[in-house]
C-alpha cells in the first residue's frame, strides 16, 4: 500500500473513532474510552530555534526526538509578540482584538469578562467529559514544576481546570492538560554543565557582531536546553504513567524569542513560533509541514480532535483530523505593551509579509523599562547607533520613525530588512495584502481603533511601574 493511501486511511480510521467515541456523550464512571487525552506542552519566548529546525547552535535532543515521532511545523505564528494577548487569543480561539485583550497584561483586575459566544477551551472540552489540568505538581522525585502561567487579559468566574497535578491524569482520562514552562523567558540562566560557547553562535544579521550580543545569544540557546529537559521528563512520565499512545501531544510558544526585534515587535521573529503534534493514530513519524498556522488553530483543532464541534463563529480553524483545512493568511496584531503605545497590523501569506503601522510616528525601538533591565541588547545597540558602529540592516531598527506601510518579500529577506512597499513592481502584492489585512480588521471588529480609556491605561501603568520596582532583577 502506497504510504499516502496508508497515512489517508489511517488519518479516516481516527477520526471515525473520535466521532464514535464523541457520540457516546458521556462514559460511565472508570469506562475507558477511546477519545484521546491532548496534552498542551507550553514554552515561553521562543522561536523555531530548535536542532530540528536546522539550527546547528542548538542542543535539544528530546524536542528533536519528539519531532522525529511525530511532525513538525514550519510556519506557526502567534497573534501577538507578547505572551498575554497571544495566551488570550489561543485559550479561546479567538483573536485577542475581537474581545478587547489586546493590550499587555490589562484588565485582569477590573472585572472585564468574556464578551457572549466566547469561552475558554476548557469550558467547552469540560462539557463534552474531558477532565481538565493545568498541571505545576509532578510525581515526588520529579525535580521541577509547572509554572501554571494563564496570563490572560480578563477575568473569569470559577475555575478554568479541574486540577493541577499530575498524578491526577491517569484516573481520570480523557484529559486536556496543559505544561506552562518559563525557561526561554529572560532572565536567561548560563548552563552548569557545557554551556553554549558564544564565540561559534551565529548571530541573525540584525544584530551586532560584539561580545555582549554573542553572550546573550548563546545564553538563549542553554535556556533552550533546560526547557528541552524539562520536556523530555514529562515525556518520560508520559510514557511512565501509560498514557503515551492515547495522548496527543501538542509542543509550541506562546510568542516569538525575544531578541531585540522579536519579543513585543510584530516581525517575524516576534511572532514565530515552533509546534511539534506527536500522535499516532494520526501523524506521520518524521513528517513535517510549511501550511499556515495560527496558534488559535490550535484550539480549534483541539476541540476537533477531542470530537467537540468547532464554533462556527471560532476565528481559528482545525489544521489536523476531522474538518481540516489550510489557511491563506495569517494575522498578528501588537497594541499596547506596558508604558509603549503602539498600534500595529500585520498579515503574511506564504511568500509575503504587508505590516501596517497605524502610528509611524513612533520609533522602532521604543523604550521599555521592564525590557531594557532585562535584555542587554537595547543598550548595546544605542551605544553602537551613537557611535555610528551599526551595520544599515542593524541601524534600521533605531530609526526615529518607521513607514506606515511595510511590505517584504519573506523568500529573499527572511528577516524582512528590505522595505518593498515604495516600489511599483511590488503594487499589486500590496494592494492585494492591504485588501485583505482591511478586511480582518473589519471582520473581527478589531477593538484596537478605540482609544483606550485613559483612566483605566493610567490605573495599569501604575500597577506596572509599581511591581517592577519591586524587583526585576538587573542582567548580569
Amino acid at each position: 500500500m502506497k504510504p499516502d493511501r496508508a497515512r489517508l486511511l489511517a488519518a479516516l480510521g481516527a477520526a471515525l473513532c473520535i466521532a464514535t467515541a464523541f457520540g457516546c456523550n458521556e462514559a460511565a464512571a472508570g469506562e475507558k474510552t477511546s477519545r484521546p487525552n491532548i496534552l498542551w506542552i507550553i514554552a515561553e519566548d521562543i522561536g523555531p530555534d530548535l536542532a530540528c529546525y536546522g539550527n546547528r547552535d542548538a542542543r535539544t535532543p528530546h524536542l528533536d526526538r519528539l519531532a522525529s515521532e511525530g511532525r513538525l511545523y514550519r510556519r506557526v505564528f502567534s497573534t501577538a509578540p507578547v505572551c498575554s494577548p497571544s495566551r488570550s487569543a489561543f485559550c479561546t480561539g479567538m483573536y485577542q482584538i475581537a474581545f478587547g485583550a489586546q493590550h499587555h497584561r490589562s484588565h485582569r483586575d477590573d472585572n472585564h469578562r468574556l464578551p457572549a459566544g466566547i469561552r475558554l477551551i476548557t469550558d467547552r472540552l469540560r462539557e463534552a467529559g474531558y477532565f481538565t489540568a493545568n498541571v505545576t505538581q509532578f510525581p515526588q522525585g520529579a525535580g521541577f514544576r509547572g509554572t501554571g502561567k494563564t496570563d490572560w487579559n480578563f477575568c473569569i468566574e470559577g475555575k478554568p481546570f479541574d486540577s493541577n497535578q499530575w498524578d491526577d491524569l491517569k484516573n481520570h482520562q480523557p484529559f486536556y492538560a496543559q505544561v506552562n514552562f518559563i525557561e526561554t523567558h529572560r532572565i536567561y540562566k548560563k548552563a552548569q554543565d557545557n554551556p553554549t560557547d558564544p564565540t561559534k553562535v551565529t548571530l541573525p544579521p540584525y544584530l551586532p557582531d560584539h561580545p555582549v550580543a554573542r553572550e546573550d545569544w548563546a545564553l538563549y540557546h542553554d535556556s533552550m536546553m533546560a526547557l528541552d529537559a524539562k520536556a523530555g521528563a514529562v515525556l518520560a512520565l508520559l510514557e511512565k504513567s501509560g498514557l503515551r499512545e492515547n495522548t496527543i501531544v501538542m509542543f509550541f510558544g506562546d510568542n516569538g524569542r525575544e531578541c531585540g526585534r522579536g519579543k513585543c515587535w510584530a516581525y517575524e521573529q516576534g511572532c514565530h513560533v515552533p509546534m511539534i503534534i506527536r500522535w499516532p493514530a494520526l501523524v506521520a513519524a518524521g513528517s513535517s509541514s510549511d501550511e499556515l498556522v495560527s496558534l488559535i488553530d490550535v484550539t480549534a483543532t483541539t476541540l476537533a480532535l477531542a470530537g467537540v464541534a468547532v464554533p462556527k463563529e471560532m476565528h481559528g480553524r482545525p489544521f489536523l483530523g476531522p474538518g481540516a483545512g489550510r489557511r491563506e493568511y495569517v494575522f498578528t496584531a501588537r497594541d499596547r505593551l506596558d508604558e509603549s503605545l503602539d498600534r500595529v497590523r500585520t498579515v503574511r501569506d506564504a511568500r509575503w509579509k504587508y505590516i501596517r503601522n497605524f502610528e509611524p510616528e513612533r520609533p522602532y525601538c521604543q523604550t521599555m523599562p521592564y525590557l531594557e533591565r532585562t535584555n542587554p541588547i537595547y543598550a548595546l545597540m544605542r551605544e553602537l547607533h551613537a557611535a555610528g558602529r551599526l551595520t544599515p540592516a542593524q541601524a534600521k531598527f533605531m530609526a526615529p520613525r518607521r513607514a506606515a506601510e511595510e511590505l517584504y518579500d519573506l523568500q529573499t529577506d527572511p528577516f524582512e530588512l528590505k522595505n518593498l512597499a515604495g516600489l511599483p513592481e511590488h503594487k499589486e502584492v500590496l494592494a492585494r495584502l492591504r485588501a485583505v489585512l482591511e478586511a480582518w480588521i473589519e471582520k473581527t471588529n478589531d477593538s484596537g481603533r478605540i482609544p483606550e480609556d485613559p483612566e483605566v491605561r493610567r490605573r495599569i501603568l501604575d500597577d506596572h511601574k509599581q511591581k517592577l520596582g519591586k524587583g526585576v532583577p538587573k542582567p548580569k
